[in-house]
This record gives C-alpha cells, sequence and structure tokens, in this order.
C-alpha cells in the first residue's frame, strides 16, 4: 500500500537511520523505487509517493520534500516556497513528470496532490549526545495565507520600500497584482552581450510560528521523537486520520500515543508521536 500514512510506518520501522550522521537524501530505505515514483535531487519534489492502482481507502500520491536542519529551526525555503497542495500540472514536461509515467502512473488521475515535508533537527550540544526531532509535517502548517497572496504582499511591500514616491499608488498596486508567482523571477535569463548570466530565486524561511521543531513554541514536539503531523477541520476530518494511521501501522500503532497542536495562525493539528529508539 502507498500513501503518506504508509510512509509513516516505514519511518517507524526504519527510525534507527534517522538519526544517522548521513543526509536524509542519503539514507537506504529513502531511495525505495518500489515506494516512490520519482526522485529528484536539488528540485522540488525530493520524492513523489506512488499512486495506488485503484481509488481506495488510501490514494498515495502525496509529494515529499526533505529538509536537515542544525539545530532546532527549519532549514529555509529554495525557489518553491512551502505549500499544503500542489497541482500536478506544474510537473508537465519536466523529469518529474517523466519518472511518474515511467513507473506506470497516470499522473493526471489525481491532479492536485498534498504535500508533505520530512523535517529533522538535531539540539546542538558539545558535551553530550544531541537530540534530534523528526517531523512528517503537511504543508499547509507553514502556507498561513494563500502563496500567491503571499507573493503579491511581499513585492507591494518592496515597491513601496524601494520606489516610494517615484510611483502612484495605483502603479504600486498594479505591478504588484502583475506578480503573483515565483515562477517569474525562479530563472536564468540570457542577456545578450552579456558574460555571465543572471538568477533570481524566492527563498523563504519560517517564522517563529512556523518552526515546528521549537521547544518553547511546540512542547508536544518531544525530544527524539518521530511526528506525523496532519490538520483536521472538523471531528470527522480527525477521526479519518485516526483511522488511515491506524490501520496503516498495524501492530505499530501501540508504539504512538496522540497530541494535539494549536498553529496560532492556521488552526489545529494532529499528532501521532513515536520514540525514535
Amino acid at each position: 500500500m502507498y500513501s503518506i500514512y504508509h510512509f509513516f510506518a516505514k519511518l517507524i520501522h526504519e527510525r534507527a537511520q534517522l538519526t544517522d550522521d548521513r543526509n536524509l537524501e542519503q539514507l537506504p530505505f529513502l531511495t525505495d523505487s518500489m515506494f516512490f515514483s520519482c526522485h529528484s535531487i536539488g528540485i522540488f519534489p525530493d520524492r513523489a509517493i506512488r499512486l495506488q492502482p485503484l481509488p481506495l481507502l488510501y490514494r498515495g500520491g502525496e509529494l515529499l520534500e526533505f529538509k536537515d536542519s542544525k539545530g532546532y529551526s527549519v532549514s529555509s525555503f529554495n525557489s518553491t516556497l512551502p505549500t499544503g497542495k500542489k497541482p500536478i500540472d506544474a510537473f508537465i514536461g519536466t523529469k518529474i513528470q517523466q519518472q511518474m509515467e515511467a513507473a506506470g502512473e497516470n499522473i493526471l488521475s489525481l491532479p492536485m496532490r498534498d504535500v508533505f515535508y520530512l523535517i529533522r533537527g538535531r539540539e546542538q550540544k558539545r558535551t553530550e549526545k544531541a537530540h534530534v526531532k523528526v517531523c512528517l509535517l503537511h504543508g499547509s502548517f507553514f502556507e498561513t495565507i494563500p502563496i500567491q497572496q503571499l507573493i503579491q504582499e511581499t513585492f507591494a511591500q518592496i515597491l513601496q520600500e524601494g520606489m516610494g514616491d517615484q510611483l502612484s499608488a495605483a502603479e504600486k498596486d498594479r505591478l504588484a497584482a502583475l506578480l503573483t508567482t515565483h515562477q517569474i523571477f525562479n530563472r536564468v535569463c540570457l542577456i545578450p552581450g552579456a558574460s555571465v548570466n543572471p538568477g533570481f530565486r524566492v527563498m523563504a524561511g519560517v517564522t517563529v510560528e512556523g518552526n515546528i521543531l521549537k521547544t518553547t513554541q511546540y512542547p508536544q514536539i518531544a525530544h527524539d521523537t518521530l511526528n506525523l503531523i496532519l490538520p483536521f477541520y472538523s471531528p470527522e476530518e480527525e477521526e479519518q486520520h485516526l483511522t488511515l494511521t491506524q490501520m496503516a501501522l498495524e501492530d505499530n500503532f501501540g508504539e504512538v500515543i496522540m497530541k494535539y497542536i494549536k498553529h496560532p495562525l492556521n488552526g489545529w493539528f494532529i499528532v501521532f508521536q513515536c520514540p525514535l529508539n
């Protein structure tokens, strides 16, 4: 079976590797071509979970990004802003599409994909073994306002601070309204006569509210634990997460405890937590 819940079961089974000094991308069980339909380095996503052949209780197809951190902070997002869902047509014509289709998938059968981040942080200590936190976190934890609005308001602020009175308020609003996707800037430009090719990237660092590893902000995420963290907006959705997690984990569900996080900007999240050792 393929789904984010089964991936969490896989993490529990291989949890000893999660305290390894190697980068997440180098861990052998995270290169399993039978479980993932794509594998990439340096571009989003790092992995995609395979689609289920039939739309059963578990659909699969989730997109994964790996994030290793030194200390209890989430490393910055480069080129791709964090989101809870991403349309699959964003990958049409790319190597991601080629890999998924080579794995036998009809990628358009699930046009919108949930996005998860596998985040690992190590507490920095000099004299004793460092604590580790691992979180498999739904991207909506970071997307507290829609990405288009985030980009538009960012450029509105830049225009206001950089252009001052050189542009009217209407001109600034019009320019900001045109700048709503990071793809506009996420490219290398070829300039005639230039000996270099300028390029720009959109980068984003998390705020205190977005740092799931910060102990004082989110004490529910204990040292040396592995956590699946999912949003819910109704008792029915909460119950569905519980049922699907329990079914996927089978006997390992007895090791899991449930907790709840109230994101100060984005509602409630349920946490399925188990020890790393």
